[in-house]
């Protein structure tokens, strides 16, 4: 008959297998005898024995040895009712699996159970070094491997975005390695560490009151407690002493539920923080088993009187622990059991039969074994895993062979769940998170939140049920834990010298920039047509802009223009009514007809200026601009020259009398209009202007706007103009005494002066502005100086004909002309 062992250690769960024949303490020697104790126990016989240690009792005091008698027997001490539930767990399902007809028929499996009274491996059955199957070949566990919890923890703050955290760890080999471990994925993940202490085995309240103090000063609201629950006990108590209630504390499954934490001042300081737990299995059947448990029942169990004891807090009368007592003591003192007592009113934060999350693993693992049997049985010769196609005898094997079917079990339990180890020896990982909260009664409890399960797709790991989380007081939302508060929208995060990523200054986007959606530390330049939105995410197409008759500024040149040219149309109107009257005809009428058309269409070739551009309008807005005001100056030319022949012909010292006669005034208008149209010509034909996207006149917008070519002919046209105006100012400046009828040469003078004016304050202002803005002042000026000259020339003429008729005849005008 073989015996395989089950290990079960304190805090977490393994399944070491050892397959010993009956007898193994013998030797071959005859007569060589090692004599042993007799180990407390419980058994059962079977076909096949499974072993099962377990540290029911957590301390163990051990005799003096002085080498002259055989040592007194271990005496172990605290007896922990959660351990005995262990204990009965791997009798409850090996007589389930004895009352299966699926699960190994007719075969019957039998157990022996001790306690061992301290733990087989370690503290640390979850320490990541027992997944290194070279040095442990032969051990598997059906707890997860604690490395699992750093990359559980990781997703938990970077599902909350806490970015900047602190960790305190135990001073051991697996407290400093899950610390580093745990820093380097915090930090993969984007996140920092704002401190990381150890809780050292010597000087430790020193360093505690060292730690507490940095975490009193430290921004970071979440701390990772990466430590046994022995070397947190103090610390928390230290934690609740200064009043700390403004962090969250994240535990591992090492103490987030332990039962060690009895004082109100931990639970308030505790309060609202989560942990990680192993997950919590479900086992059918299992209360009722627990509910029944009696004495009378497991007469073999030596262990469960002791459980009585402990859970009733009452002494079996026959109990040889208290022999040195006496009877009196014991009555006055003692409260005895009956046997009475019920396992049900027992309260559960004392013995709890709802939450199984470590007594599944004891389930789990004794499944493991019968599986692993039961495929061991069922195999067929020529079809084996073994040599040959070979099977093993399921009642004469080798260790190494139920080994192998171990490792190749795979199967669900009656909750559903799918048991399987993977090759380091490690089952599926999934845990749950746990969020620890106090009520104002002072009761407390584990609130189950999520879990993590290793096995769903990447980012679907962690799943969190908000609505049932409760956060500490001193936070009625999601606590924030980041060293620099995130950046306003529109500006980009920038590293301070020295300091972590996590701690950041913002500085503003430059324009044209949006943020990267990928690093938010980096900008991105929008292309060329595009532009950043307000909140510096995306870029959008810039918008086009242009002066369109659709807006205000652009509909109010245009009225004006048009109302202009009404204007200058109803003076043209009253001129060829008033044609005889002698202020019409005087200085010749035909070029003050001449002049009002071209006024009117000055006014309206400001129009084309107005509206989206293309071609055809960049092409003819400024010829026609450029032909008609130097038609119209020519055209005042040609009068102003008129009025000084007409007056040099009364001289007779005149030396201009000689061209009275040669009609010079009528060939004024079209040769220097001619002029000026050979000149726009030649530009049109060598570099004509033509619709243009510009990017840089405003910032965010594309102006359609027109390119004039060649800037060199372009210049040319405006500078003959400009001497054309130059010419005429002058002229009319020196004829501005001559004694003309109705002072025509003062108010040419005068309109020259403001046409003038208009233009030379329209280069600096045009070359100022940019855009619509720059269209909309050579509209301007385009409209003054028109104005300027319709009315500075013609409205006083306007005054007499309409106000004064009277002055409006050739008596009147012939006096004023003797009186000067």
């Amino acid at each position: 008959m073989y015996s395989i062992f089950i290990f079960v250690c304190h805090v977490s769960f393994l399944l070491v297998f050892l397959w010993y024949k009956v007898g193994v303490g013998e030797t071959l020697l005859e007569g060589c005898r090692l004599i042993t104790e007799d180990v407390i126990g419980y058994s059962l016989a079977g076909d096949i024995t499974l072993g099962g240690l377990f540290s029911v009792h957590m301390n163990a005091t051990y005799p003096l040895i002085n080498f002259r008698e055989r040592p007194q027997p271990i005496q172990c001490n605290r007896f922990l009712l959660r351990y005995y539930r262990f204990f009965l767990a791997m009798v409850y399902t090996i007589m389930e699996i004895n009352a299966s007809d699926d699960l190994l028929p007719n075969i019957t499996l039998g157990f022996r159970l001790y306690d061992s009274c301290y733990n087989e491996v370690s503290y640390g059955s979850l320490h990541p070094s027992l997944s290194d199957k070279i040095q442990f070949p032969s051990f598997l566990r059906t707890i997860h491997n604690a490395n699992y919890e750093v990359f559980a923890l990781a997703q938990l703050l970077k599902y909350f975005n806490w970015t900047w955290v602190g960790i305190i760890s135990s001073d051991n080999d697996l407290g400093r390695s899950g610390a580093q471990l745990l820093t380097r994925e915090i930090e993969r993940n984007g996140g920092c560490v704002a401190f990381n202490e150890i809780l050292p085995i010597v000087n430790f309240m020193e360093s505690v009151f060292r730690i507490i103090d940095v975490i009193q000063k430290s921004r970071a609201t979440v701390i990772i407690v990466y430590c046994t629950v022995e070397s947190f006990i103090p610390f928390i108590e230290e934690a609740s002493f200064r009043n700390i209630t403004d962090k969250v504390w994240l535990g591992t499954a090492s103490w987030t539920i332990s039962s060690d934490f009895p004082k109100k001042d931990f639970l308030t300081t505790l309060n609202g923080s989560l942990g990680i737990a192993a997950q919590n299995g479900e086992i059918p059947g299992f209360k009722e088993f627990l509910y029944n448990i009696h004495p009378s029942v497991y007469l073999d169990d030596l262990l469960v009187k002791t459980f009585w004891e402990n859970a009733f807090h009452c002494i079996w009368p026959k109990n040889n622990t208290y022999k040195n007592s006496s009877l009196d003591q014991l009555r006055e003192e003692t409260v005895w059991c009956t046997g009475k007592e019920r396992v049900d009113s027992i309260d559960p934060d004392v013995f709890d039969v709802y939450n199984f999350r470590f007594t599944h693993k004891v389930y789990t693992a004794v499944l493991s074994v019968a599986h692993a049997l039961h495929q061991m049985k069922n195999c067929v010769p020529g079809k084996g895993p073994f040599k040959d196609g070979s099977c093993a005898d399921i009642y004469n094997h080798k260790p190494w062979q139920l080994l192998y079917y171990i490792k190749h079990i795979k199967f669900s339990n009656k909750a559903g769940d799918e048991i399987y180890f993977n090759a380091n020896g490690d089952v599926p990982l999934y845990v749950d998170i746990l969020n620890w909260q106090m009520f104002p009664n002072g009761s407390n409890q584990y609130v189950h939140i999520g879990g993590f399960d290793a096995r769903a797709p990447k980012g679907q790991e962690l799943t969190i049920q908000h609505n049932k989380i409760l956060w500490n007081v001193r936070h009625d939302k999601i606590p924030v834990s980041v060293c620099s508060d995130p950046c306003p929208r529109g500006h980009r995060r920038t590293t301070i010298q020295g300091q972590k990523i996590c701690c950041f200054d913002c500085l503003p986007c430059s324009e044209g920039e949006m943020l990267n959606p990928k690093v938010d530390s980096e900008f991105l330049k929008c292309p060329e047509d595009e532009w950043p939105d307000s909140m510096k995410e995306k870029c959008l197409p810039k918008p086009i802009q242009f002066l369109s008759y659709d807006e205000t500024l652009g509909f109010s040149l245009a009225c004006i223009s048009v109302l202009f040219c009404l204007l200058t149309f109803s003076v043209f109107c009253l001129f060829i009514v008033k044609r005889k009257t002698p202020i019409v005809k005087a200085n010749n009428r035909e070029l003050s007809y001449l002049l009002l058309i071209s006024l009117m269409f000055g006014f309206l070739c400001s129009l084309p200026f107005i509206g989206r551009p293309n071609l055809k309008t960049c092409m003819i807005r400024q010829v026609l601009f450029a032909v008609i005001f130097s038609f119209c100056i020519s055209v005042i030319l040609a009068k102003t020259v008129t009025v000084i022949l007409i007056f040099s012909a009364t001289n007779p010292d005149s030396k201009l009398k000689t061209l009275v006669g040669l009609r010079i005034p009528v060939y004024i208008v079209p040769v220097c209009t001619m002029v000026q149209l050979i000149l726009c010509i030649v530009w049109l034909a060598r570099a004509a202007p033509f619709a243009e996207f510009n990017m840089e006149a405003e910032i965010g917008k594309i102006v359609i706007e027109c390119n004039e070519g060649s800037r060199v002919l372009f210049s040319c046209v405006l500078g003959y103009m400009g001497l054309l105006a130059a010419i005429s100012l002058l002229v009319a400046f020196l004829a501005r005494k001559l004694p003309d009828t109705f002072n025509e040469t003062k108010f040419i003078t005068f309109s020259m002066l403001v046409f003038a004016s208009v233009w030379v304050t329209f280069i600096p202002a045009y070359l100022s502005t940019k855009g619509k803005q720059m269209v909309a002042v050579e509209i301007f000026a385009i409209l003054s100086s028109s104005a300027g000259l319709l009315v500075c020339i013609f409205i006083p003429k306007c005054y007499i004909i309409l106000l004064h008729p009277e002055m409006n005849t050739k008596q009147y005008i012939t006096g004023r002309t003797t009186r000067n």
